[in-house]
């Protein structure tokens, strides 16, 4: 085989193999954040811990609401750790399994991606709500404590 040809198909792979794994986007500041009770802008001395990291509000009431009702809010909460880069992807939301090129969508302040085109259809089909609790409800499967 010519050997062009061979150091052709190894780039390839490795391109495919790296965008597979790879689902970023930019990492917002607290301050930049959105409230996960009121949607308002966060006062980073405004806080609450929440699967190993912080989750930023817009004022001490909203705290107080979301230590009053966590589940609630725990799926925005979710959402805007992964937005602050405390939380990263490491799997489709749903089955766990790694991410393929394409399948990459935004939801709110985050970007995910799907194991598979079907998935990523049925995020899109839902209202933004929906989509929030569909993703970011439950992170075993798709999220991890991003590496400190």
């Amino acid at each position: 085989m010519n050997s062009r040809f061979i150091a052709g198909c190894v780039a390839s792979v490795l391109v495919f193999t790296c965008s597979a794994v790879v689902v970023s986007a930019a990492v917002k500041e607290p301050k930049d954040a959105k409230c996960p009770v009121s949607g308002h802008e966060c006062d980073p001395l405004a806080s609450a811990n929440l699967d190993g990291g912080k989750v930023y509000f817009c004022c001490e009431k909203c705290v107080a609401a979301f230590e009053g009702e966590s589940a609630k809010f725990t799926a925005k909460a979710h959402q805007q750790m992964v937005s602050t880069g405390q939380l990263v992807q490491k799997g489709c939301p749903f089955s766990g399994g790694p991410v393929k090129p394409g399948t990459q969508i935004s939801i709110g302040d985050a970007e995910v991606g799907f194991c598979c085109p079907s998935c990523k259809s049925k995020v899109e089909k839902a209202g933004p709500d929906d989509q929030v609790t569909m993703v970011f409800g439950r992170i075993d499967k798709g999220f991890k404590p991003a590496a400190k």
